[in-house]
């Protein structure tokens, strides 16, 4: 790759790896420290704090078209700037609660501006500035954002023992304000009209009719939408479904805390395939592993190599799942489409992020891990038929391609 692009990869990568962070520390991770905290100043139940992230994905789901059109008008840069702001607004309105009215409408605000700031806009920022060769950089995106929690739980420990949740939320504002808007504002490169190795930006690199892309789009909704929604269920109730087939709580912990590695190191893998990854064959294998983990816990009796065995293919599956998800509409739509259709991709699957919680953990309580593992390992099959069925479409539209016309020579 020319040392041009190399340098621009770079920057980009350090630009949105800095505002990714601090948008899903300072928002969506946040109240994995700060939910207990908050809840009983406000006189509120937990479970009424916590619901600030339904609201959030929820509210992400509904603008995610609307952000879709409004990359294509805008572009990337004035989108997440403007999430940025949106972003410090809603944190200002947590700071200020006194209540569930201010705090409801806190989260309303963070939602918006997770539609706008968080994930599809930061990849399509990629996308417009190395095109059809970003795959790699996305990956390498994830990989930092992919610590986010791991990076802010500490940080917010540390500021609220020192001034309190209040003041926490306003430093998180200002973060956002002086720290996020001037990089998106005056830190992201140019696009680019034409992109590395002269691939241009408008051409698709599956060529695929108006119905085909209409079922590609449907096939890959309806895959990501289910693994999102196995992923952000299974994933909170992972320390129960560890306990209750016999792990203590330190071995559950730590169990917990591998997820969290293993996904990063898919990512890091997936990062060093770079252009030569297949997203649609990346996701195949990801969601094999992560129904393969679920089928060896319904077949085995509870032990600590089960267990093992469990969180490595579920934690690398998963991980896997995770830049296959956002690299699949580059897989099959042109560069100019991506933010537009990875916008459109958002609506089903926060909608899924923000019901999974409620509804596996409803399931594990009252039906017991049996019931909860059941249901993602035939959700997973489910979602492994659509990749399926995406592939074939795929190979289908390649087949049906004329071959090249090599001249011969006389």
């Amino acid at each position: 790759m020319p040392k041009f692009f190399r340098h621009r990869s770079a920057q980009t990568v350090i630009v949105l790896a800095v505002t990714q962070l601090i948008g899903w520390g300072t928002t969506f991770d946040m109240l994995g420290v700060m939910g207990r905290i908050v809840a009983p100043d406000l006189g509120l139940p937990n479970e009424v704090a916590f619901a600030g992230l339904t609201i959030m994905m929820t509210v992400s789901a509904i603008a995610g078209p609307a952000t879709g059109r409004w990359l294509g008008r805008y572009g990337a840069a004035r989108v997440l700037s403007a999430a940025s702001l949106i972003f410090a607004l809603g944190l200002l309105l947590l700071a200020a609660a006194s209540g569930i009215v201010l705090y409801a409408a806190g989260w309303i605000v963070i939602g918006l501006g997770g539609a706008l700031g968080l994930s599809a806009p930061a990849y399509t920022a990629v996308v417009e500035r190395e095109g059809l060769n970003g795959k790699r950089v996305i990956a390498m995106l994830m990989l930092f954002t992919g610590l986010s929690s791991a990076i802010f739980w500490p940080i917010l420990s540390l500021l609220n023992e020192a001034i309190g949740w209040r003041l926490t939320f306003v430093v998180c504002a200002a973060l956002q304000f002086f720290i996020c808007l001037p990089l998106h504002l005056f830190a992201l490169p140019k696009p680019s009209a034409t992109h590395v190795e002269g691939v241009a930006a408008e051409i698709a690199p599956v060529p695929l009719s108006k119905t085909a892309q209409r079922k590609a789009f449907l096939l890959i909704a309806a895959a990501t939408t289910i693994t999102t929604f196995i992923t952000f269920g299974i994933s909170p109730s992972l320390l129960e479904i560890f306990r209750k087939s016999g792990a203590s709580p330190a071995f559950a912990l730590q169990l917990g805390s591998a997820r969290g590695i293993l996904g990063i190191s898919a990512r890091f893998l997936d990062m060093l395939l770079g252009r030569r990854g297949n997203p649609m064959l990346s996701a195949a294998m990801g969601i094999g592993m992560m129904a393969s983990s679920f089928l060896i816990m319904l077949a085995t009796g509870p032990s600590m190599p089960l267990l093992i065995s469990f969180i490595l293919l579920y934690g690398f599956g998963a991980g896997v799942m995770t830049v296959a998800r956002a690299l699949l509409p580059l897989a099959l739509f042109s560069p100019r489409e991506f933010g537009l259709q990875s916008a459109r991709l958002s609506l089903p699957q926060n909608l899924a992020n923000a019901i999974a919680p409620v509804i596996f953990t409803a399931i594990l309580d009252r039906a017991g891990t049996g019931l909860a593992l059941a249901t993602a390992a035939v959700l997973a099959a489910l979602s492994l038929v659509f990749v399926i069925m995406l592939m074939a479409l795929v190979r289908g539209a390649r087949a049906s391609q004329p071959s090249p016309v090599v001249p011969r020579e006389l």
